[in-house]
């Protein structure tokens, strides 16, 4: 798919901006239809000017996928990157976090189990983070540390433009409802990380609109997680899953895709408001793949009415 024009940020003469980019930020498009944005000539682990922030930022709401080439982050800088953006949300949980920096999570292959020869990775199917939490974290960033010789792509839909391109009749059928989201559905494709007890019992569950609307671009979303939604509010079971299934089969279509092939240190972050994403477990079992991840807190999400 051929790559938009550089797009090119100017500042000001008076922006602090000496080390790092020299007064200048590249962005690139990375699909047609305007999902994903490649930014080079950005230091997150610096002190950044507060224009460039709010560059940042408003790419990010624009594009749904950030793409930060070139990093370099340890723990406590990619802490620091996160929050450009928001407020870190703490790990669900703590077995995947790092010792000394519990914020910090961490996606390592060696913690994934092998069947066949093939590992088995949580989140390999499209979905969006944490959805049963009654405020979802509006953002999920990970940062390359190392990575195989190749696969372990992480793919991306737009859930915006899945939504604009249904039929009127479609959007006013869903306008209005909702569906209750747990820890895992009983009709989940993937199975999710295996909870204590206590654990389950504590697990959140939140009715969530069908069709969100971001807060700051205002556009229309499908908010969907086939993995944690327990049907339809007020519809039969059968009506509830086919319609379910009937709008996930279409925000999946490869038209709304980005695939990322990832660099060593790339930083990308997605906003689980604009978009869903899968994992994918294509890699040889014998490299090793290893990534930071945090979070960032969202708030309670609203709908067309």
């Amino acid at each position: 798919m051929p790559l938009a024009e550089w797009l090119q940020y100017e500042f000001t003469q008076d922006d602090p901006m000496k080390t790092m980019t020299r007064e200048r930020m590249q962005t690139q498009t990375l699909t047609d239809h305007g999902l994903g944005i490649e930014i080079r000539g950005v230091d997150l682990g610096s002190d950044l000017p507060a224009s460039v922030a709010q560059a940042l930022r408003d790419l990010w709401h624009e594009h749904a996928v950030l793409v930060v080439r070139e990093q370099r982050l340890d723990p406590a800088a990619f802490l620091r990157a996160a929050q450009i953006f928001g407020d870190i949300l703490p790990q669900q949980l703590g077995k995947f976090s790092l010792p000394d920096y519990p914020l910090v999570g961490t996606i390592s292959s060696r913690d994934l189990p092998t069947r066949d020869g093939k590992l088995h990775v949580r989140g390999e199917n499209y979905h969006t983070d944490h959805s049963n939490f009654r405020e979802p974290p509006m953002g999920t960033m990970l940062h390359a540390i190392e990575l195989p010789s190749r696969g372990g792509d992480t793919q991306f839909v737009d859930v915006r433009l899945a939504y604009d391109e249904l039929p009127e009749a479609m959007k006013a059928r869903i306008a209005t409802l909702r569906s209750t989201h747990v820890y895992e559905s009983s009709r989940s494709p993937r199975k999710m990380a295996v909870l204590s007890p206590q654990e389950r019992a504590e697990a959140a569950a939140s009715s969530q609109p069908i069709v969100i609307v971001h807060p700051v671009s205002g556009r229309a979303a499908l908010y969907l997680n086939t993995g944690r939604m327990e049907g339809i509010e007020g519809l039969p079971d059968d009506e509830a899953y086919a319609l379910i299934n009937a709008l996930y089969q279409h925000a999946t279509q490869p038209c709304y895709e980005y695939r990322h092939r990832w660099q060593p240190g790339d930083f990308v972050l997605w906003d689980n408001r604009s978009v869903m994403h899968q994992a994918n477990a294509d890699f040889d079992p014998q490299e090793f793949r290893y990534l930071y991840r945090l979070m960032l807190k969202g708030a309670p999400l609203r709908g067309l009415a």
